[in-house]
């Protein structure tokens, strides 16, 4: 196809439109950079003069370099920024929180926070191949490399996509049937729900920077502790559930990553004690992974 011919070449670019805006999403995880890139990646091709044998290669291989671009530019910014920024800037990527989070239940919310772990080369390796079926000869050219090492960073991000538990599955079960309905409970604004949940000597931690100014590093008592929670009732709304360090967690996420991490101690299905991780230290330190059911 000579991409010169304007209407040719329009009425190609939105029949594959979809699948491209796929493809970014889950590489970028925001709703706002996957159009920018795919909007850029038509612009490409409208000013390209050469005959494209394969138009599909080629835009998504237009499109994998812009997000390519995207991630790194991000991965800078966050190094710059990461010592000076309160955590609850990360949030803040000028897109309206409610409807990113119904974008994102479209393609799993769970696997775009895992994925916002992995580096830029391992995240577009990973989505190219294990969700787009791109063959590694052809992801290698996109992020410099040759076939046998970007088989290994897919490779690699597999393996941490799908990190196992690190609890028995009886125990798994118990403990994700618990923060279900702790963060259910959270989002409803149900106060007898969490008291249901939390154990009667149940202790909340949290880092400074999860906090609203004046709330207790420190809380103990389930009355204390839920009504804790629902202060922070919008929040949970954002709140998906993945395996944080082997075991069921929260965590919120912006387009450039976990925000805010919660991690749980479960005992005989009610929750003894929960810490909500908000520190860029703490939260790099942490393995989120999928749920084996996810």
């Amino acid at each position: 196809m000579r991409a010169n011919r304007p209407e040719a070449a329009a009425r190609a670019f939105e029949q594959r439109r979809d699948r491209l805006r796929g493809i970014a999403y889950r590489m970028v995880g925001s709703t706002a950079d996957a159009e920018d890139a795919v909007q850029e990646a038509w612009i490409r091709l409208a000013g390209t003069e050469t005959e494209i044998a394969d138009l599909d290669g080629w835009l998504t291989t237009v499109v994998s370099r812009i997000c390519l671009d995207m991630l790194r530019a991000r991965t800078r910014r966050a190094e710059v920024a990461s010592a000076d920024t309160p955590a609850q800037a990360a949030t803040g990527d000028g897109v309206d929180p409610e409807a990113e989070a119904l974008r994102a239940d479209s393609v799993g919310r769970a696997l775009l926070v895992v994925l916002g772990t992995l580096g830029p080369e391992e995240r577009v390796a990973f989505v190219l191949h294990d969700l787009f079926a791109v063959p590694f000869a052809d992801i290698a050219p996109m992020l410099g490399r040759t076939p046998a090492t970007t088989k290994k960073l897919a490779s690699r991000a597999r393996l941490r996509v799908h990190a196992p538990a690190r609890i028995e599955p009886s125990e798994l079960t118990a403990h994700q049937a618990a923060v279900t309905a702790f963060v259910r409970a959270a989002r409803v604004g149900d106060l007898g729900g969490l008291l249901a949940v939390l154990a009667p000597e149940v202790v909340r931690t949290a880092d400074p920077a999860a906090l609203s100014p004046g709330m207790a590093l420190v809380v103990r008592g389930a009355r204390a502790v839920a009504e804790g929670a629902l202060a922070l009732r919008r929040r949970s709304r954002d709140a998906v559930l993945v395996l944080v360090d082997g075991r069921p967690g929260l965590v919120v996420a912006g387009a450039s990553g976990p925000v805010f991490a919660v991690t749980f101690v479960v005992h005989e299905g009610r929750i003894v004690a929960y810490d909500v991780v908000a520190s860029p230290e703490r939260l790099g330190a942490l393995t989120l992974s999928l749920l084996p059911s996810t």
